[in-house]
Order: C-alpha cells, then structure tokens, then sequence
C-alpha cells in the first residue's frame, strides 16, 4: 500500500495550512481538524467520491471519517449531486417555506418513532439547544442533565465536561461559559445509574430534561449496557422531566428510525443533524404534536433561522433518503462489514499481544479503537486512553492510506461505498501501524 506522507508530497497542504493560519484561527473552521492532539498538519481536501478523498498534494485516501458521519451513501453520491444541482438552478435560498420542507419533514416523522412534527435548524448545536429550550419551557424547571463525555454542540450549557474537540484539548469547560449556567447543567456518568437517580434526588421538581447520546459517539463508541435507555426513559418519567435522544450522529445511521428505534426506547423529543442533509450543513429537533406546538409561531417557546430549511440542504436531505430507501439490505450490509471490521481489527489485535491494551467497539456503522484496555462504557474508560500510541497508530494509518478522524475520542464511520477489500485495507494496515506503535512489529 503506498505511503503519503512524505514531505515534499504534502507541500501544497502546508502552504495553505500557512496561508490560513494567517486569517483563521489555528487554521481552520473547527478545531479538531487542526490535528493537535495527533500532531503534524491536516491535508487539505480538493475532492472526494464514495470512500476516497483525494488531498491538495494529489494523495488519494481511503475515508472512514465519511465528514465526521453525513455521508452514508459515500462522498459526491451522484443522487445526492443531482439533486443539489436541481435545487440551485431554482434558488440557492428563500427564506420561504418550500415545498421540501414539507416533504421531509413529512418522511421524517413517518420513519422516527419519537417525531410527530418536526422544525428545521441549521445544525446539531441549534438542534440540541432548542430541543432543551423547549424542555424548560414545557416543564416550567431550570436544570438539565447531560453525561460526562457527550458532546451536544458548542451552546454554553454543554460545555460542562463534554467530549470530542473539547476533550481533546484537555478543556472540558470552556473559558467563555457564565458560571451562572454551568450551575444549571448537572453531570452523570455514562452508564451508571446512580449518578443519574442521586441528581433527580437532590434536585426534586428542578430537573427539566435528560439529554443523551444513546450511543455515545463523542466519546469514540460507547453502547448503552443492557436495559439503560431504558432506566433512563423510567427515570424521567417518574420525576417529570423530559428524555432528549441526541441522534445528530446515530439518527437515520444505526437504523432506518435512528438509535430510538434500534433499541426500542422512545424518548420525548430528538434531535437530528449528518444524515438528514446528505452532507449539506442542517439540524432538526422534533417530538410529538403536544410538545412540539409550544414551538413558535404555533406556540410560546421562540426559536428561528432566516436559512433553517434551505432549499439545497432540503433537497440533498430527500435524496439522502430516496438512497437509502432503495436499498432495503442497506443496514445488513454496514453491519456485516462492521462485523468484518471489527473480526478482523480484533484478530490485529491479538495478533500483536494487545488485548489488555486496546479495545475495538462498534455498533452498527459505527466503530472506535480505544487505547486502553476494554470495556469502555463511560468516559473514565476513554479518557485512560494512550493518545501517544494513538497517534503513532493514526500516523501509521496515514502513512499506508487511511484516514480516521485525529483524535482518540471520534467515532469512525463505514458507508455503502465501502467493500470488504476496503475493511481488509483498514485491518492490514492497522496491523503494521499497531506494530510500530507498540514496538511489537514483525
């Protein structure tokens, strides 16, 4: 496999990383694409088309990254591609209602077991701070409950101990958050039941909702144990407050009606992000009628968005759906090359005497090595995690052709674009890279 790290092949990459360091801060639009945690620079991308990008230098990479989870069809899916270009030849926004917005929202709530009604935003962070806006609304109660770990979009109230970037930096709070709304934000611990009850206890009547990731993707991949989303549907039925499933990343990905469905847990309201807009920037929170009529202009709780339900995120999120639509094997296709992966990283990792040093999960389409001896289940787990060896591995990966996300705590993500000799391409080069991460190569 070849090698694409080389210096001189990477120069057109550094001259802009250069170039933007100059007029954006660290070089670029969100910070853990700036591979600090890993060191180095980024490559910059000038295209991509089903598992592959292709760099600035002109280095082609096998993509499990898939824009950090949207493109579960494949980058540039050319249904996908038409559908954008349809749309913009008619107008690239209104700031209108259109017809798209009907028909997604329609085929939204027809799929999501929690969606009755449904409102457009521009991204998961507005996604998720309207849907907990709403639940203090509805519930008439100051604080929210969030797990250590998961990450909800950078709105002041999550940036109380969260995951991803923010954990990467070694920042769980970040400077800028009032301390008066770090008070109204309580942290539990992924997984554990008494953190939650202990919470609801000393705060009776206070709690306005739960918000989750049911399967948590900002802390790599962490399933919910056994009966969990569960406990916490009980939980906060039984002290009147309001569940919220964060699916921006698992919503349409896990199942055709996201994690709620693939669980059988339904909670109040969900938010959703990535897939419903085929890898155009868009958000959604929905729930049942009741609640979400409290929503303005129907109802009390103000929220809104001069570009919420553009036409070409519109568009790209209908197509997004036709695809997976007309595959019916689609989810039973990611997950048998989400089991070969996960077969094959597993016998990596044995192969090189790492098995109580490395862990490899994955649910579905979704997957993470972790650094550290397994089970993880919370983010005390992940955060033992050795980012030195994680770095070489993500190095080493880079070096043969692959790309995963620069950081420790990222889920990776499959899609229908990929083969089995892609996966075969992921193990065999993770097997070279652990072995010279570890010192244990052949």
């Amino acid at each position: 496999m070849a090698r694409v790290t080389e210096r001189p092949e990477r120069a057109a990459s550094a001259e802009l990383q250069a170039r933007a360091e100059r007029v954006m801060p660290g070089g670029v639009s969100s910070p853990v694409r700036a591979w600090k945690a890993v060191g180095g620079s980024p490559p910059f991308v000038r295209s991509a088309n089903g598992a592959r990008i292709v760099t600035e230098d002109g280095a082609e990479l096998l993509d499990f990254v898939g824009s950090w989870g949207p493109m579960l069809l494949g980058h540039a899916h050319p249904r996908i591609v038409e559908a954008v270009r349809g749309a913009a030849t008619s107008g690239t926004s209104f700031g209108a209602p259109t017809e798209r917005e009907v028909l997604l929202a329609e085929r939204i709530a027809e799929r999501v077991p929690s969606v009755e009604m449904v409102r457009f935003v521009n991204s998961g962070t507005e996604a998720t701070m309207s849907a907990v806006r709403l639940a203090r609304g509805v519930t008439e109660r100051p604080l929210i409950l969030k797990f250590e770990g998961c990450y909800h979009g950078h709105a002041d109230a999550f940036l109380i101990r969260a995951g991803s970037g923010a954990a990467t930096f070694g920042t769980p709070t970040s400077p800028g958050v009032p301390e008066g709304v770090a008070a109204d934000t309580h942290i539990a611990r992924f997984n554990d039941h008494g953190t939650v009850e202990a919470i609801f206890d000393v705060n009776p009547g206070k709690v306005a909702a739960v918000i989750v990731e049911p399967v948590v993707g900002n802390s790599g991949c962490i399933p919910p144990d056994a009966g969990y989303l569960e406990f916490l549907r009980d939980v906060t039925e039984r002290h009147g407050a309001l569940l919220i499933f964060d699916e921006v990343m698992t919503g349409l990905r896990l199942a055709r009606g996201g994690a709620q469905e693939l669980y059988g847990v339904t909670p109040d309201l969900t938010t959703l992000g990535k897939v419903i807009g085929g890898g155009l920037p868009v958000g959604a929170y929905g729930g049942p009628r009741e609640l979400m009529r409290r929503v303005s202009p129907a109802g009390d709780v103000y929220q809104a968005g001069t570009l919420s339900g553009n036409p070409l995120a519109m568009a790209a999120g209908l197509a997004m759906l036709d695809g997976i639509d007309a595959d019916p094997g689609l989810y039973d296709h990611l997950d048998t090359l989400g089991q070969r992966l996960s077969d094959g990283m597993r016998a990596a990792i044995g192969d090189r005497g790492l098995a109580d040093r490395l862990s490899f999960q994955r649910v579905g389409s979704m997957f993470c090595l972790y650094f550290t001896k397994g089970p993880v289940r919370n983010w005390d787990d992940a955060a033992k995690s050795d980012g030195e060896r994680f770095a070489k591995w993500f190095h080493g990966l880079f070096e043969r052709g692959i790309q995963v996300a620069p950081s420790g705590f990222e889920a990776g993500f499959l899609s229908a674009a990929h083969t089995e000799d892609d996966v075969d391409a992921f193990v065999t080069a993770s097997r070279e890279a652990l072995g010279e991460a570890f010192g244990t190569a052949a």
